[in-house]
């Protein structure tokens, strides 16, 4: 019998397994398809009028990203395109503002060469905050299940004392903590807490002094070699 069996098998022994949720006959999972010639950008207020945001636009690819522009009129010229911003300011050249009417920058911030503040929200930096050379705050994304690849944006906020370093992402919606790090070429996808510190390939971990960090986290401090500026 036993050799009969295995010549003749069953027909749960014949049945392929199921393939997994969400896969097809092929055992590729279902996706998404959208229409770019649909999407509306419904839900997102650009602040201004068109003659403002065309203004701005000239003014910043015609004096404020240049090295020659003086980095003490920087400030002033965000002003007065309607952003808020603090005293001592230092904000490098290359620096790009997507619309300065939706920034709020705190006292005492410094602000690197070539980082882009792609605020279609509002972005918030808090006094004494640092973003260094090449750092990215991205208020923007889309929904992916979207049949028409809407928005879903939403604001930054970097409490004061925290530091994004070179070429460091902050993604929408998310709040980097008072103290926190976001590590050199680090992607900060959701908040960080007080005092964490986030390395490129790591999780958010907290400083060795404090209640310590999450197993299998990467931990270092603000003078570690991973988040330098």
């Amino acid at each position: 019998m036993a050799q009969t069996s295995a010549a003749h098998p069953t027909a749960a022994q014949r049945a392929p397994a199921p393939p997994p949720d969400g896969a097809g006959a092929t055992g590729h999972r279902s996706t998404v398809t959208w229409s770019l010639r649909g999407f509306t950008g419904a839900g997102y207020d650009k602040g201004r009028p068109l003659p403002v945001q065309a203004a701005w636009f000239a003014a910043l690819h015609l004096l404020f990203v240049k090295w020659w522009f003086p980095a003490r009129w920087r400030p002033a010229l965000l002003r007065a395109f309607g952003a808020r911003v603090g005293q001592r300011v230092l904000i490098r050249r290359g620096v790009r503002v997507h619309w300065p009417w939706k920034l709020d920058v705190g006292d005492d911030v410094w602000i690197g060469e070539d980082a882009w503040i792609l605020n279609l929200e509002p972005v918030t930096i808090g006094s004494d905050c640092c973003v260094s050379q090449g750092a990215l705050l991205c208020t923007g994304s889309h929904r992916r299940r979207s049949a028409t690849f809407e928005f879903d944006n939403g604001p930054i906020r970097l409490e004061p004392g925290s530091w994004v370093a070179a070429r460091a992402v902050v993604l929408r919606g998310v709040t980097v903590g008072p103290g926190a790090v976001v590590g050199a070429g680090a992607v900060a996808h959701r908040d960080l807490a007080p005092g964490a510190v986030l390395t490129a390939g790591g999780t958010p971990g907290t400083d060795p002094s404090g209640s310590g960090a999450p197993g299998g986290s990467a931990v270092s401090t603000p003078g570690a070699k991973g988040a330098t500026a």
